[in-house]
């Protein structure tokens, strides 16, 4: 935790006791919260674990945002640009959240908890904030509070078969980005088949912080038997996976089609929403660089902690944002936003990983895989 000064502004979590006790090795800070980063195991040892067993993740720091009330549908369709009239009680929705340029706030996933009751799972920004703002500027009726709920995610291939056993065998009915419920210590939590990982998994929203130890040491307990390990976001895996990260591949300065998120936007004027008339006039002028992998060769890179040019000719087209050493692909792999004269698959580039270290690289669609 070496470079971390904790104090209260920084929030634990729920399960920060388990993972201190457990073997932590490193925080980052994710909406004023502890996220845990780092355990005993190196990144590529988590990788491999994360694809083949099963893991425990503390991602209390997804925090809720929740929106309840008569007039809660719609503030949550003013926010964003996916129509959500569609949505059902059950659905969790991918909503990416913008402002009056079409700039991206957030990309968090939304539960329907019910017709006039609503969470957003957020990224790292004050959205609640956002929402509080808006509901008062538009006179809505409206509640935006931020409860008691802390999302532990259980990552990995037999998650399903640990949680069936500990939970009940009606968690494998629970569709992909669908929520049911679960029983615990007398109560009523709310689980979904989600996760910021490809490998399958679910997240349970814990209603009750005092529940937070009781509820990590049930799945702990249960998850012996499936080689269980404590675990976090994996960047490479993030990173092959084409999954983004709000701050790192996006900002305000970018818009949602640049990400790729066109199926996620209105834009034939259907629904109403901020950034309406900014979305259109981009998506009628198409955009001019889009989200893309790209894969480069060389020895294991350093931490991309600012942007890497990326370059064709001596020209730059785009910037890495992130990257890491893939020990499944054998090279590096990375997410840059790339000009559009550039972003097929295959482009050939250089990548400027730092002062005087230029390496070759290849532009790949997501998910990253080499032929």
């Amino acid at each position: 935790m070496d470079g971390l000064n904790m104090s209260r502004r920084i929030r634990r979590t729920p399960y920060t006791d388990r993972v201190e006790q457990i073997g932590v090795q490193g925080f980052s800070v994710v909406n004023h919260m502890l996220l845990p980063k780092a355990f005993k195991t190196s990144v590529e040892e988590d990788y491999w674990h994360l694809r083949e067993h099963v893991q425990i993740w503390d991602v209390s720091c997804e925090r809720q945002v929740q929106i309840e009330g008569p007039d809660a549908a719609e503030l949550l369709q003013w926010m964003t640009p996916r129509d959500i009239s569609n949505a059902k009680v059950g659905d969790c929705l991918y909503v990416p959240i913008i402002d009056a340029n079409a700039g991206l706030i957030n990309d968090p996933v939304m539960l329907k908890l019910s017709n006039n009751k609503f969470w957003l799972s957020i990224a790292d920004s004050d959205v609640l904030l956002y929402a509080m703002g808006l509901a008062l500027g538009r006179g809505l009726d409206v509640e935006v509070s931020e409860p008691d709920v802390s999302p532990l995610a259980v990552q990995g291939p037999k998650t399903e078969d640990l949680l069936a056993g500990l939970f009940g065998e009606h968690i494998r009915d629970i569709g992909f980005f669908k929520f049911g419920w679960i029983e615990f210590e007398n109560t009523h939590q709310l689980i979904a088949r989600s996760g910021y990982s490809r490998q399958g998994g679910f997240e349970i929203y814990l209603s009750g912080g005092h529940l937070g130890s009781a509820l990590w040491d049930a799945v702990w307990s249960a998850g012996q038997t499936f080689n269980i390990a404590p675990g976090c976001p994996n960047l490479i895996e993030r990173i092959e996976g084409g999954l983004f990260s709000y701050g790192n591949e996006m900002t305000r300065e970018n818009n949602p089609l640049e990400l790729g998120l066109v199926k996620f936007c209105s834009v034939d004027g259907s629904i109403d929403y901020i950034g309406r008339k900014a979305l259109q006039e981009i998506a009628k002028q198409g955009v001019t660089r889009e989200i893309r992998g790209i894969t480069f060769d060389g020895d294991p890179c350093p931490t991309c902690s600012v942007p890497w040019p990326v370059t064709v000719g001596g020209i730059e087209i785009g910037k890495i944002t992130s990257a890491i050493w893939s020990p499944r692909l054998k090279c590096n792999v990375g997410q840059a936003i790339i000009d559009r004269r550039f972003w097929d698959a295959g482009q050939q580039v250089t990548v400027h990983c730092r002062d005087q270290d230029m390496r070759r690289g290849i532009v790949r669609k997501f998910p990253i895989e080499i032929d």
